[in-house]
């Protein structure tokens, strides 16, 4: 076993690190995707340093084949970008590159500083980077050229219990970035870690500081676990701590009121994994269906309805609308959360037959009108409110609402 080492103030020799050898791990280098390799060993022949870091690691050490390998370095975006044409940075704030080979897209980050806290942007050291990772089996770092892992924080034997340990002060962990709390929720559920008394108490405690999240982020991190093939593990332990309701507000509060529901729900998100196992290309309209339908399904009982009310059109845009409001904060793509409610209604018996998008589809319709068109639009604008047209509009009988919108009443009263 090695050691790293840096100077301290006085420039005194400091162990900082455990660098375990490839004797000592069982990381297979086949499992390496070359292309990583390559972008890697090309910052190392500019002069830079480059590592392989985070769930890439993790994966690794228990024998997975990671889904991503994410990069950090000491060269900068700028030099980043000069290094690899096949490049772009993004990010506002703290910026990082993306590098592409074909389909596939490398993020390499720089090293964080901790000179702002655990969440400012300046550009720092590698013993600075690791105090801004978030849980220790996420903060080591894999040299595959020396086939080497550098652990600051006890992440290899962190890995080696299966539990979840904090690297930032529970203190502060939270404070500085909510959304780490759906982390470390996601990271237990999906490795089958444990969470620590301390840390799950403190998740419970202050789940509450989800609710400023931005909805892109909250989004994006619903996704992913949309994506995971452990849906249903990860929202269980997310009720468990009380985040979900702070995530999907209107579902928690269906679930609350009836246990059919969520017996409903839960299930559905169990088919949800079983179709990401099976499929992980399906699109993710298909996917979201899974969480909206047992939603849509409650709303009036179908048959009746089209029976009051056979126009799919107009039942989908007002679900369309129903649905929308079920899924916030989440905002996923209008493409596919559209998609997926078709899904559904055809599972109800709703065939809709209707365009991709319903709401493009009448923009559409308004731009192929003809001048002739609008021309007689005009006129019958301008006909006095007198006609015989009128005066029988004025007296038709008002319609009863249908049984779908006494449904949606109520579910916007939960």
């Amino acid at each position: 076993m090695l050691y790293r080492y840096s100077a301290n103030e006085k420039g005194k020799p400091v162990k900082k690190a455990v660098i375990y050898t490839k004797n000592e791990h069982s990381i297979s280098a086949q499992k390496i995707d070359p292309d990583a390799m390559r972008v890697i060993t090309h910052l190392r022949d500019n002069g830079y340093d480059a590592y392989i870091v985070g769930g890439a690691v993790r994966d690794l050490l228990v024998g997975k084949t990671p889904k991503d390998f994410d990069i950090v370095t000491d060269a900068t975006p700028p030099k980043i970008k000069k290094i690899f044409r096949n490049s772009r940075i993004i990010g506002k704030r703290f910026r990082l590159v993306h590098v592409f080979f074909g389909p596939k897209i490398f993020e390499v980050s720089t090293f964080r500083s901790i000179a702002d806290g655990t969440v400012g942007n300046k550009f720092g050291t590698m013993d600075e980077d690791v105090c801004r990772r978030d849980f220790s089996l996420n903060a080591l770092y894999y040299d595959p050229i020396k086939e080497q892992i550098i652990d600051y924080v006890d992440g290899v034997r962190d890995i080696k219990k299966r539990r979840i340990e904090p690297v930032i002060p529970l203190n502060v962990i939270f404070k500085d970035d909510p959304v780490r709390m759906l982390r470390a929720v996601k990271y237990a559920a999906g490795t089958g870690f444990h969470l620590p008394h301390k840390l799950k108490r403190t998740i419970c405690k202050s789940a509450s500081l989800l609710g400023p999240v931005s909805p892109s982020r909250l989004t994006e991190e619903l996704i992913k676990i949309i994506n995971s093939g452990s849906a249903y593990n990860i929202i269980s332990l997310a009720m468990q701590t009380d985040i979900y309701m702070h995530i999907q507000p209107a579902a928690c509060s269906f679930m609350y009121e009836n246990s059919k529901f969520e017996r409903a729900y839960m299930s559905s998100l169990k088919e949800l994994d079983a179709l990401v196992i099976a499929d992980n290309t399906a699109r993710l309209g298909k996917k979201l269906s899974y969480l909206i339908y047992d939603f849509i399904a409650s709303l009036t009982d179908w048959k009746k309805e089209l029976e009051e009310n056979p126009a799919p059109t107009e039942l989908f845009l007002r679900t369309w609308t129903q649905c929308r409001n079920f899924v916030l904060p989440m905002n996923p793509p209008r493409v596919e959360l559209e998609f997926a409610i078709r899904t559904c209604l055809k599972k109800l018996g709703v065939n809709t037959k209707i365009p991709k998008s319903a709401f493009s589809a009448k923009e559409q319709k308004k731009e192929k009108k003809t001048p002739q068109d609008k021309d007689k639009s005009s006129k019958k604008q301008k006909k006095p409110s007198g006609t015989k047209k009128a005066a029988k509009s004025s007296t038709k009988k008002k319609t009863q609402p249908s049984q779908m919108q006494i449904s949606a009443v109520k579910a916007s009263a939960l």
